[in-house]
Parts: C-alpha cells; sequence; structure tokens
C-alpha cells in the first residue's frame, strides 16, 4: 500500500511539475508578446515624435527662409529711412560748416 501511495506521491509530484512547467510557458510566452507589443508602441511613438519634430522643424525653416525676403525689404527701407535723415540733417548744417571752413580757410594766424 505504501508503494501505491508513494508512486502515488510520484505522479502527482510529476504532475504537479508539469502543471507548473505549462505555467511557466505561459508566463514566458505573455511575457515575449508584452515585450513585443511594447516595442511596437515604442516604435509608433518614435515615429510620431518624429514626424512632429520634422514638422516643426520644416515650419521654422520655412519661417527664416520666408522671412528673409522680409527681412532684407525691411532692412532696405530702414537704410533709405536713415539715408533721408542723414541727408536732411546734413542739408540742415551744411551753410553753417561752410561758413566755419572759410572762416579757417581765409584766417591767417601769425
Amino acid at each position: 500500500m505504501e508503494s501505491s501511495r508513494g508512486q502515488n506521491g510520484i505522479q502527482l509530484l510529476l504532475a504537479a511539475e508539469q502543471e507548473a512547467q505549462h505555467i511557466v510557458n505561459t508566463a514566458r510566452t505573455a511575457k515575449q508578446a508584452r515585450l513585443k507589443q511594447a516595442k511596437d508602441e515604442a516604435a509608433k511613438d518614435i515615429a510620431e515624435f518624429r514626424a512632429q519634430m520634422e514638422a516643426e522643424f520644416q515650419r521654422k525653416l520655412e519661417e527664416t527662409s520666408g522671412d528673409s525676403g522680409a527681412n532684407v525689404k525691411r532692412l532696405e527701407k530702414e537704410t533709405d529711412e536713415k539715408i533721408q535723415q542723414l541727408k536732411i540733417q546734413a542739408a540742415d548744417i551744411s551753410h553753417e560748416v561752410v561758413q566755419m571752413l572759410l572762416k579757417y580757410v581765409t584766417t591767417v594766424n601769425k
């Protein structure tokens, strides 16, 4: 009878071992599936982030390259305005400058 019990105990242990192995294999398969899913999700997130960054870069690139023409026009306008201001200032004081130069040229110091 004890032999039968021992045999029965061994069978129970073998069955428990097989069940444990089955549980481990199921867990391992689930883990691998989850890892694959996580990698896929990460790849998707990376692709979305890269597309977003690329779009933002292209937008900024367009702004700066598109603005270069506007910047050139703005700078030309500011330069023309400054030149006109300087011409007006020069015209305002040119008579005084001529008089001062004539005074120094015609005055003889001993």
